[in-house]
């Protein structure tokens, strides 16, 4: 068990947490959320000690050990990827490298030999024989092939690293287990294994997670922060959302008969307090009224951006016709012979393990890359407006954030420019931030804010959600489900795909790919029964063997 005991934190003079009290217990998957900037990263640094309260303190049972999910991709650089999962386990890791250390001694002492028996009782107590086959088990689950087992840390991508550190803060079943953001930059086959693995852990685990269907299926718990306090509801996070809406509902409701009580007992000490045969009635009933408190009803301090995309023509019946594509890129073939329609209903997801092939297609389709052999065409009905997965050039500037939507727009009046700025919650001042230097959701609100302001029919989008705050997400998902026109696009969220796509695509290993009219729901429970026939064929032909 881990519990925070009257904790306050200060950054500055403002309070970000005042007197927090709760408590986390073995058996259960607590959600950590709250809108952007309301400190759900900060309190998972005071729950791992790594940073210190203003006030109060953390609790956890002696004995436990607690893993943190690191964030920092280099700090392992120096070490082999199957030596960074171990050192999850830090106690283990110590023992494994005194043990070697050793053996590999040429004078081997008596004392070393004694030392090396404690060494080995200790090692096999922590089931530290299978440590390297748990750890190929975790990677494995996480879609990290063998041959990157014991590659050393620097070589790997961004992305693989994100799954090592994940891998590490998993590895030996640790007491009290803190992720940070786990699904950013895992594939949805990463995300599905993290969730079972996470629904089967038998102890403590918090989470902070902006996807709300991984939130639905690992928690237990939601724990929300709101106003610098922490409020513990039972269950997943569409039943902390009914629950909060159905609390604030029954506020309003008691708070409407208190205010029509109020009312009737000040009509009457109006009307009777002169009275000589009414006064004590109508001091008992002043009495009654001083009684009566109305519940504080404070706004969330969340905020949700408005995101509608209103196309200035309609489309025709003619969108997109590709055909026989490939492209290689850095000696790699990516897109091989790829060929479909696109129709004036669609919204496509691209999904599946293949991040590079996506992104040349949608670069291709949106002319920055030229394919090495097939065609593409777009009907002469269609505009197109991108979401590019990698926007660093479009903010390398000292532009405000007025001047740079103002740049995009068809109307060049301030007041119609900041009026999309102040849907997308830049109120105020900040339409005269520099572009430069806008945080991650904030460059993703812009963005997002030229393509509605651009009137396009056609939307491609290279993982719009990445940085966005659950709020932001659920306004964008509902913003594309409104969209009379068409959608090509990636994400990870898998609610966010299920809702918008009725069309998925996926591209396979080595070339190829899948595409079906479908949910992607029907279609995973198509690719899940697939697999079994595949298992099952194969069983059958080992027992005929």
């Amino acid at each position: 068990m881990i519990s925070a005991n009257n904790v306050t934190y200060r950054v500055g003079k403002k309070a970000l947490f005042e007197d927090v009290n709760i408590k986390f217990t073995e058996g259960n998957c607590y959600g950590l959320i709250g809108a952007n900037g309301a400190g759900k990263s900060t309190f998972l640094k005071i729950l791992s000690g790594s940073l210190e309260t203003t006030k109060g303190d953390i609790a956890v049972t002696p004995g436990q050990r607690l893993s943190v999910l690191e964030q920092d991709h280099f700090k392992y650089d120096d070490f082999n990827v199957m030596d960074t999962v171990i050192m999850g386990n830090e106690r283990l890791y110590q023992i494994m490298k005194e043990k070697e250390a050793i053996y590999a001694k040429e004078d081997f002492s008596d004392e070393d030999g004694i030392r090396a028996s404690e060494l080995e009782a200790e090692f096999a107590e922590m089931d530290g024989w299978e440590a390297e086959s748990n750890a190929a088990s975790l990677l494995n689950g996480l879609g990290i092939g063998t041959e990157f087992h014991y590659a050393p840390m620097k070589t790997l991508d961004g992305n693989l690293k994100v799954k090592v550190l994940l891998a590490k803060a998993l590895f030996g079943n640790p007491d009290i287990l803190l992720l940070d953001e786990p699904t950013n930059h895992l594939d949805l086959d990463a995300i599905t294994w993290l969730e079972d693995f996470l629904i089967d852990f038998p102890n403590t685990v918090i989470v902070v997670s902006h996807d709300r269907y991984f939130l639905n299926r690992v928690c237990t718990h939601i724990a929300d922060i709101d106003y610098g306090k922490i409020q513990l509801y039972a269950g997943n996070y569409d039943f902390w959302y009914e629950s909060s809406q159905l609390l604030i509902r029954q506020m309003k409701e008691a708070n409407k008969k208190k205010e029509e009580k109020i009312k009737e007992l000040q009509e009457f000490i109006s009307r009777f307090s002169a009275n000589a045969s009414k006064s004590r009635q109508a001091t008992s009933r002043k009495r009654a009224l001083e009684k009566i408190e109305l519940e504080e009803i404070r706004p969330s301090s969340r905020k949700y951006p408005y995101i509608d995309f209103r196309p200035d023509r309609e489309i025709g019946n003619e969108v997109l016709t590709v055909e026989h594509l490939s492209k290689t890129v850095n000696g790699e073939k990516v897109l091989n012979d790829v060929s479909f329609l696109v129709g004036r209903n669609d919204k496509i997801a691209f999904v599946g393990g293949q991040e590079l092939a996506k992104t040349t297609l949608f670069q291709i389709l949106m002319g920055e890359l030229e394919p090495d052999e097939g065609t593409y065409k777009w009907g002469t009905t269609t505009s197109q407006a991108y979401f590019p997965k990698d926007s660093a050039g479009e903010f390398d500037n000292d532009l405000t954030i007025t001047d740079w939507l103002t740049g995009y727009s068809p109307v060049k009046d301030v007041t119609y420019v900041r009026g999309f700025l102040g849907r997308m919650l830049f109120a105020g001042e900040d339409g005269v931030k520099k572009v430069r230097v806008l945080s991650g959701g904030e460059k993703v609100r812009c963005l997002l804010s030229k393509m509605m302001i651009s009137g396009a029919n056609c939307l491609v989008l290279d993982q719009p959600t990445n940085h966005l705050d659950m709020e932001s997400i659920t306004a964008l998902n509902n913003g594309l489900i409104r969209f009379p026109g068409v959608a090509l696009f990636t994400c990870h969220d898998h609610q966010f795909v299920e809702t918008t796509a009725n069309r998925i695509i996926e591209f396979l290993p080595g070339g190829g790919m899948i595409d079906k009219i479908t949910t992607y729901d029907e279609y995973l429970a198509g690719d899940e029964m697939a697999r079994k026939r595949t298992v099952f064929t194969a069983d059958r032909e080992e027992d005929e063997d």
